[in-house]
């Protein structure tokens, strides 16, 4: 059964209007709790002045330094890899596939990994993080360019050759790693963390991120040509090769960044565009930016849910595989049915 007109109408602003309420919410919960009013009084212009002065100066670290820089890379990072996931489906028309497909993640994080070894400061770590992610799927594109002409399936076998070679560049970099400095700082971020977004990380990684996403919005109706198959694409006069590339190309960008800032952030990419596809359908011009929305919204909560739920901080990659893993059952159903919903 198909959702209604209306439902696919309202339900991205209700969606916008839900990640800005997630967002309050997490800026007031924490150690340091804020209350709302306190926080619509620290935001409003002429609110500051019924702070004490004291308290005014601890409530701008805590919001402007700390948490905010930290909730907006949790909201770039979860729409990225949700944004990516769905596109990634639609592409290969697959309801399994997640953004790590063509090795991107494996290439990061030995990137990282690499970096941590050779003890280079964090942005440099980053930054080699990135480029081996892209490295990565370059290297899977190559193969399935040499040895398949760039069709599909041997995109998937080159993504999977990658990852092998990268996981196993990994785990040499793990077992040579300094096991008392380096070797339990790789594994932490492995795990995933928003512990060291801070405000120039999160401008730098804004605009790239935002163009990524934007592009797979506007190549909606094209990947909803691409689903029903090549051969009927071109006849609706959509270039597969050019679209399929663009798609790869923007998903890989925003999926490398999300992995250079956090690490490795695991289900989002897979069980969120599922998760919209029951609130719009298929449609990617719509499934694309509620995917997004969505995947925001999960990992600034999973994210709430790390540093408040125990006096030490939880890596948010663990509570994304436990969140994730109830919520796909939840919707298992829908993937042995199609997506027709």
């Amino acid at each position: 059964m198909r959702r209604s007109g209306t439902l696919s109408i309202a339900a991205l602003p209700l969606l916008a209007v839900a990640l800005l309420a997630t967002v309050v919410a997490a800026l007031c919960i924490g150690r340091f709790a804020i209350g709302p009013g306190e926080l619509l009084a620290l935001i409003w212009p002429g609110g500051r002045h019924a702070i004490a002065s004291d308290r005014l100066a601890m409530l701008d670290t805590i919001v402007w330094q700390i948490r905010l820089p930290r909730i907006a890379a949790a909201v770039l990072v979860g729409a990225s890899l949700s944004a990516s996931g769905a596109a990634f489906q639609t592409v290969f028309r697959n309801p399994l596939v997640s953004p790590g497909l063509l090795g991107v993640g494996a290439g990061a994080g030995f990137g990282a990994a690499l970096g941590m070894l050779l003890s280079l400061e964090w942005t440099l770590v980053q930054l080699l993080a990135f480029g081996m992610g892209l490295l990565a799927v370059g290297i899977a594109a190559g193969i399935a360019r040499i040895f398949g002409g760039g069709s599909p399936i041997m995109l998937v076998l080159g993504g999977i050759l990658t990852a092998g070679l990268f996981n196993a560049l990994l785990s040499l970099a793990k077992y040579v790693a300094d096991p008392y400095d380096q070797l339990p700082a790789i594994v932490y971020w492995l795990m995933g963390t928003l512990s060291l977004a801070d405000p120039p990380q999160v401008e730098r990684a804004t605009v790239p991120i935002l163009l990524g996403i934007g592009v797979l919005v506007l190549l909606g109706r094209a990947l909803d040509a691409l689903s029903m198959g090549d051969d009927e694409a071109r006849t609706l006069g959509v270039p597969v090769g050019q679209v399929r590339a663009g798609v790869i190309a923007a998903a890989t960008l925003i999926s490398a960044l999300t992995v250079s800032i956090a690490g490795m952030i695991g289900w989002i990419g897979l069980v969120v565009p599922h998760l919209a596809r029951l609130l719009l359908g298929p449609g990617n011009t719509r499934l694309i930016p509620a995917s997004a929305m969505i995947g925001a919204i999960l990992l600034v909560a999973a994210d709430g849910l790390a540093r408040g739920i125990s006096t030490v901080e939880i890596p948010i990659g663990i509570i994304t595989e436990l969140l994730g893993i109830p919520i796909f059952l939840a919707v298992l159903h829908r993937v042995r049915r199609g997506w027709g919903a």
